[in-house]
Formats: C-alpha cells, sequence, structure tokens
C-alpha cells in the first residue's frame, strides 16, 4: 500500500531532497523566459527587478506565458519602471493592455503604480502581507512576488503548482476543496535557501513536465517520489469539480463607418464589466440580462444591415452578438461617443469581443499596420 498524502515527506531531511532535486533540475532545465532573472546569474549576484516580477504576474493570471511574452515586451519598452508607469495616462495603459483580457487587472495595476509610488523609496513592500496591501494583489500574486523579488520562503500556488502537488501527494479531495491542504503540503517542501528559484522550478515542472495530458513522467526529477504514478496514472490527477453549464446571453452591436473610415466608439463606464474600455455602441446586454437584438435598438437612423454574428466567453458567462454595419457621411455624434480614425483604430483599447465585432463588419479593421502596407 501506497503511503498516506502526509507522510511523503514526513522530515525536513526528505523535504530537503526533494527541494534539491527539483533546484537542480530547474538551473538546468529552466525556461528562458523575459522576466525572469536565471539561476545562473543569481549566484553571480543580479537581483530580480520587483517591478518585472509583479508586472509579469499581474498579467499572467489567466493568461498563458505564450500570450503575456509580447505584452510584457511592450509595457517595459513603455514604462521600464513603477515610477513611469505612474506617470502614464491611465487610458495609455488600457490601450497597452487591450485583449489581455479581465481588465480590472489593468485598472489595479495602474492604481498600484500610483501607490507604490508614493511609498518612501517608491519600492514594493517586501513581505507577502505588505504587498497584500496593494490594489490587484492577491495571495498568490503576493507570494509570488515576495518568493521571486525577494526570496521569501512563500508557498506560491498556481494551477502548475496544485497539479504537481495533486500527483505528487496522490490527493483525490476535488479542486478547490484540496487547495488548503495542498498549501500545506507544499509549505513544508519551500525550501530556505532559493525559495525563488524553487517557486519558478515548480511552475516550470507543470508547464513542460507534469502537464495537464500525457505528462513526461520519465524526465520528472520528482518521479521517485511521486504517489499519482506510484498508484499508476498520473493524467487522472487533479480531480476537478464538475463547472456549472454557463449562461449564454445576447445583444446587438452598431458598427457605424464613416466615409473617411473612422469607426464610431464609445468608452465603457470605469467601473463593471470591462471597465474604461473602448466599445461601439451595443444593447444593454449584462452577465445577467439579454439586451435587443435586432436594428431597432441602433443608437441613431441609419441604412442598418446585419454584418453577421459574434460568439464570445467571458469567466461566468457566453455571449452571441448579433452584428450590425452603417456607411454614414457624418452628422451630429450621439452623446459620449467619438469618431476613431481608421489609422489608429489598432490603438484603442479595445476588448476582444469588440475586435471581434468590427472585424465582422469591417474585416482588418483593428488590425496593427504592417511593412509593405499600402498608405
Amino acid at each position: 500500500m501506497a503511503p498516506a498524502a502526509a507522510d511523503l515527506p514526513a522530515t525536513p531531511g526528505e523535504a530537503g531532497s526533494v527541494a534539491a532535486r527539483l533546484l537542480d533540475w530547474y538551473d538546468a532545465q529552466h525556461r528562458e523566459l523575459p522576466w525572469r532573472v536565471a539561476p545562473a546569474a543569481l549566484k553571480s549576484g543580479a537581483r530580480p527587478d520587483p517591478y518585472r516580477v509583479w508586472l509579469s504576474e499581474v498579467m499572467l493570471q489567466q493568461t498563458t506565458v505564450e500570450t503575456v511574452k509580447p505584452y510584457f515586451q511592450k509595457f517595459v519598452d513603455k514604462w521600464p519602471d513603477v515610477l513611469s508607469l505612474a506617470a502614464a495616462d491611465t487610458e495609455e495603459v488600457m490601450k497597452a493592455w487591450a485583449g489581455l483580457g479581465y481588465y480590472s487587472r489593468a485598472r489595479n495595476l495602474k492604481k498600484c503604480a500610483d501607490l507604490v509610488a508614493s511609498l518612501p523609496g517608491s519600492g514594493f513592500p517586501d513581505s507577502e502581507a505588505g504587498l497584500r496591501e496593494l490594489p490587484g494583489i492577491g495571495a498568490y500574486t503576493a507570494a509570488a512576488i515576495a518568493a521571486i523579488a525577494f526570496d521569501r520562503p512563500a508557498a506560491v500556488m498556481d494551477g502548475n503548482v496544485e497539479r504537481v502537488m495533486a500527483r505528487l501527494f496522490a490527493i483525490r479531495v476535488p479542486l478547490p476543496e484540496a487547495k488548503p491542504e495542498i498549501r500545506r503540503l507544499l509549505e513544508k517542501l519551500v525550501p530556505g535557501q532559493r525559495p525563488g528559484d524553487f517557486a519558478q522550478a515548480m511552475m516550470d515542472l507543470g508547464a513542460t513536465i507534469c502537464t495537464p495530458r500525457r505528462p513526461r513522467c520519465m524526465l520528472c526529477p520528482l518521479r521517485s517520489d511521486c504517489l499519482a504514478l506510484v498508484e499508476g496514472d498520473p493524467e487522472l490527477l487533479p480531480i476537478k469539480a464538475p463547472k456549472a453549464d454557463k449562461p449564454l446571453r445576447r445583444g446587438a452591436a452598431f458598427v457605424a463607418q464613416r466615409d473617411d473610415g473612422s469607426v464610431l466608439l464609445r468608452t465603457r463606464p470605469e467601473r463593471g464589466l470591462l471597465g474604461g474600455m473602448s466599445e461601439v455602441p451595443t444593447t444593454g446586454w449584462t452577465a445577467r440580462f439579454d439586451g435587443e437584438t435586432t436594428e431597432k435598438a441602433a443608437p441613431f437612423p441609419a441604412n442598418w444591415r446585419r454584418a453577421g454574428q459574434i460568439s464570445h466567453v467571458f469567466t461566468h458567462f457566453s455571449l452571441e452578438l448579433e452584428v450590425f454595419l452603417a456607411k454614414v457621411s457624418g452628422g451630429p455624434v450621439p452623446d459620449g461617443h467619438r469618431w476613431s480614425p481608421a489609422s489608429t483604430l489598432h490603438g484603442e483599447a479595445l476588448p476582444t469581443v469588440m475586435k471581434k465585432v468590427i472585424e465582422t463588419a469591417i474585416p482588418g479593421a483593428t488590425r496593427a499596420p504592417r511593412p509593405g502596407d499600402k498608405a
């Protein structure tokens, strides 16, 4: 019979062995990431930049590494430190964030930069408790910054780490109910030396070896300790509670294009879904209610014609929008609206759902110019 999860590892020596083998693997196999300081550089005295660690961790919330890389580079090129980001215009930050989703993260990013810039020395707090006081920083992000930027012995637990731990200890309690037990076991493994590298090693192990499907167990540095491997099928873990069906909401979106190619936009209220982002006029759909779905709900009379339909999935609901297009010569702009020139439309703070809408009506309209494009 396999030992109980809580019995492996049971002593600091065994825990130290797990951490040591994982760190040896990380030294040789770590991912090269633009926000990361490699182990060799750390050993030579280099230190992580808390600003870059914070920025990357906020961007990586519910977003993949490959998606984040170009956004991260764009941000640090434009705002290389927290003071420059604090001095930036909020609308410019929202524009740079457009496409990353979960737009409350961008609003909190700016608020956090403003607050950190006002602190003595304009530096981030170096403890989990201090970091938790900042806007947009929850338990996971605080632990990650404390460990990676300041080498604090924090238990950093993202989805990759949860999967590694659930398999290592054969935890059969479904997620998210299993999170407290996973955290308790992870805290036993965190080493006093190199806790930041340990946190990143656990994430890399889950991302590259202990993957959701077809884990590469024979390459895993922890395979000799893995209870799920002993029991025969690591891929069955972690167990996840069934997800509730997402409600489907419907509405309509109206793309008005002027003769010069400009598109009519407005800015959503700061609070709420997609707060502060740009959009074409739409009917009053929300996460709880449908909106009108016909051209009768258009923001002004015009020769509206149906251009198609788009679907988009939010965290708590799915959305279908009927898309209507009208070509107009001009006229008064409805209150709260503006014309966005065709040449700069790609730079608007358009969420993905609005890019889908505009592209359905005017293919290529939101694409940034490429070298060789005709003026």
